[in-house]
């Protein structure tokens, strides 16, 4: 036999061989296929982008940042480094230093170290805190009563104390400190005849401090960023899935996401809501002293409601849409009925002395809050047609009012730069936030009142631990510094929602604090931006007299 036909038989043989090795695979592959549906998604294998590595987990995207801090120091970025940090609010040092304060204050107060008190309640941790300030300074005051130095308590009484009278806890509180001057003992005064001592009462004090900090990790060491070595986290950037917050993107098909522009109003639209929870109808507010409604599925205009004569600041709805209430410039706060055939005003308060720049219904739709120029909240029954009640302690006028979820709270901003929030049965202020550097302009709660949002014209937005009153999150990229009130919401409470004097609605994602879209169409500042769930629909108004729907098209990918 040739060596050719020997060559030859090799070949076809090893091919046959190599055939029915692939054959005998693929009927194993097969095989393992039908005993093992979905291989890839089993419990027993390893999915690294989600068990071992979540980009979700708020610890490793502090990781990551602080990993790109790490590099721009190695490498000499000294200025893009500072950048990061502003930007990313990782203030290490400053964290340090504010713990050390925290100590030394907790121990000065044990101690009974009053100068040292006051030293730190100058700084920024307490200066701005004026309800701890009141009970630090009370906390004085009775220990000089309880040593019987009478005439250190008088002077301290008139300097320290008269000017935050406003702050006490019950409305006979000052009145009973003056009365301890004369005295024997702390507990002759109706308000401290329970007073546990001076021991206790520091303890329950610094008890408060803790209760009142606003920053995080108050007693933990703080981190450093040169023990931290980039291997300890596998990143791998994953882009955001918009879907997951609406099930559906928010585009339309002529690549923009304006559903429709609502025009009619001759000035500025200041406010704008859906009318009840269904939302089937959108009501807005005018500088041309009108509130108008549209309907929201043809964005067509079917009634104006006249009666205001200034400019309409606020508008809200009860749950129901049967009734609207307005806040106005002219100082009156007017009930409109969303039932009758003809929209027509059925009451109208007008306690308030100049601008009211808020309203809203109480979660049970009996009730309504104000707040204006005047400094003053005030309380009305919707029923019964009358003021029920009002609230003094903001030094400057109020510029947003409303009520936490189970209504046993009232939430304020203020012009002067503070929220606090009122029991509603006492009328007594219970807490103050004082973080803001500018004026507050709006504050909205989310659904279960575990998270307050605030905006302000510091040019941010700010998200809170309600139950702790410390700040979670700084959202930014949007611009309110002037005289308006700009106001933001939030979405499915996965979003957050706001307006801009850029005249762009800005979308954030309530987690990470991320831009996650800016929705552009308006020619002029945008005011507010309102959802309504059962419409899957924005609706924002603008300083360009038109308000704009934005609407979702599932079938159109997103585009960021």
């Amino acid at each position: 036999m040739s060596d050719t036909n020997v060559n030859s038989n090799l070949d076809q043989r090893t091919i046959e061989g190599n055939d029915e090795l692939d054959s005998n695979r693929r009927k194993s592959l097969v095989t393992l296929a039908t005993a093992h549906h979905h291989v890839g998604a089993h419990l027993k294998c390893i999915r690294p982008t989600e068990d071992i590595f979540n980009p979700e987990d708020p610890k490793i995207r502090e990781d990551i940042v602080r990993m790109i801090i790490q590099y721009l120091s190695d490498e000499g970025y000294t200025a893009s480094k500072m950048t990061v940090y502003d930007e990313a609010n990782v203030k290490w040092h400053e964290r340090e230093e504010r713990i050390v304060e925290v100590k030394r204050l907790k121990k000065a107060i044990l101690d009974g170290d009053w100068a040292e008190v006051d030293k730190l309640s100058a700084k920024p941790l307490v200066k701005n805190h004026k309800s701890f300030l009141y009970a630090v300074y009370k906390q004085q005051y009775l220990e000089y009563i309880e040593h019987q130095e009478i005439q250190k308590a008088f002077t301290f009484l008139n300097r320290r104390l008269k000017p935050l009278e406003h702050l006490q806890t019950t409305s006979n509180e000052f009145k009973d400190m003056c009365y301890l001057l004369t005295a024997k003992s702390v507990h002759d005064a109706p308000s401290f005849k329970n007073w546990e001592g001076i021991g206790p009462a520091r303890e329950k004090l610094v008890e408060q401090f803790q209760n009142m900090l606003n920053f995080e990790n108050t007693d933990k060491d703080a981190e450093t960023f040169n023990d931290f070595s980039p291997r300890k986290v596998p990143y791998m950037y994953r882009p955001i899935d918009f879907s997951r917050y609406f099930g559906k993107p928010l585009h339309t098909k002529s690549n923009s996401p304006v559903r429709a522009t609502l025009i009619g109003h001759r000035g500025n639209v200041k406010c704008v809501e859906f009318v009840g929870e269904e939302g089937r109808e959108i009501v807005s507010g005018s500088s041309d002293n009108t509130l108008r409604i549209w309907d929201t599925e043809n964005s067509k205009e079917i009634g104006i409601l006249e009666g205001h004569e200034s400019r309409i600041w606020d508008v809200s709805s009860n749950k129901n849409g049967s009734m609207v209430s307005s806040a106005s410039g002219d100082g009156s706060i007017k009930l409109w009925d969303m039932k009758a055939s003809k929209h027509t005003c059925v009451a109208s308060f007008t306690e308030h002395l100049s601008d009211v720049y808020s309203v809203r219904f109480h979660p049970g739709d009996n009730h309504i809050v104000t707040g204006g120029y005047d400094k003053i909240i005030r309380l009305y029954d919707v029923s019964a047609g009358r003021l029920v009640k009002t609230f003094t302690g903001h030094q400057l006028s109020v510029s947003k009012t409303i009520f936490n979820p189970l209504g046993n709270l009232i939430v304020s901003g203020s012009k002067d730069n503070t929220i606090k929030f009122w029991d509603i049965v006492s009328g007594l202020c219970i807490r103050t936030i004082s973080s803001h550097l500018g004026e507050v302009t709006s504050v909205e709660m989310n659904s279960n009142g575990t998270l307050l949002l605030s905006s302000s014209k510091d040019n941010s937005n700010r998200l809170w631990d309600v139950r702790m009153a410390r700040p979670i999150r700084r959202l930014k990229g949007h611009q309110n510094t002037s005289k308006n009130f700009i106001r933001a919401c939030f979405v499915n409470n996965s979003l957050i929602a706001g307006g801009s004097e850029d005249g762009i609605v800005y979308i954030w994602d309530q987690d990470t604090g991320e831009v996650l879209q800016k929705l552009r169409g308006h020619t002029g500042m945008v005011y507010n931006a309102v959802w309504n769930q059962k419409q899957s629909l924005f609706v924002s108004c603008s300083d360009d007299k038109t308000l704009k729907t934005w609407w979702y098209d599932e079938n159109i990918p997103l585009e960021l």
